[in-house]
């Protein structure tokens, strides 16, 4: 069986509600389509079919965005780390122990086809003690060398 093809007004409606100038109400004033029809144009299984088509292409849009400039972001929310305003030094140690892990468990461990998580190669994904070290100390608002003392079993 042959797919039903789109009218040239469902192809005009569906563009115009993914190219995020105009809300679904907008769309439907702009190309004088009362709300009944387009309830029957979603159910109708070549409209839907394309508007998930679209659904998809726009998360993957995304994803790829996101991915794209991941790494940007993690360097910047590192870099926050060190910054000399203690709440804001804070806030980003938090986010990065609050991040999603990107471990596919399949990978065994590893991330993105291989690379280990942690960038620590038999660690697990874990991070340094240095590293934890100098996180926990943001977070409680102890200088790193007192934290590293207290790490060692030196008390002051």
């Amino acid at each position: 069986m042959a797919r039903k093809k789109l009218t040239k007004r469902q192809m005009a409606i569906l563009d115009d509600l993914f190219s995020g100038e105009l809300n679904e109400q907008q769309v439907q004033d702009k190309h004088n389509v009362k709300r009944c029809t387009f309830n029957r144009w979603l159910g109708d299984e070549a409209f839907a079919g394309e508007f998930d088509k679209r659904i998809e292409w726009s998360k993957r849009l995304s994803e790829a965005l996101i991915a794209r400039y991941a790494s940007v972001a993690a360097a910047k929310l590192v870099q926050l780390t060190e910054s000399e305003k203690e709440e804001t030094a804070r806030k980003a140690c938090l986010d990065i122990i609050s991040l999603p892990r990107l471990v596919d468990k399949d990978c065994g461990g590893k991330a993105d086809g291989g690379a280990d998580v942690s960038g620590q190669e038999g660690q697990g994904g874990t991070m340094s003690p240095e590293t934890a070290s100098k996180m926990l100390a943001v977070l409680a608002e102890v200088p790193a060398s007192q934290a590293e003392n207290n790490e060692n079993g030196q008390r002051r």
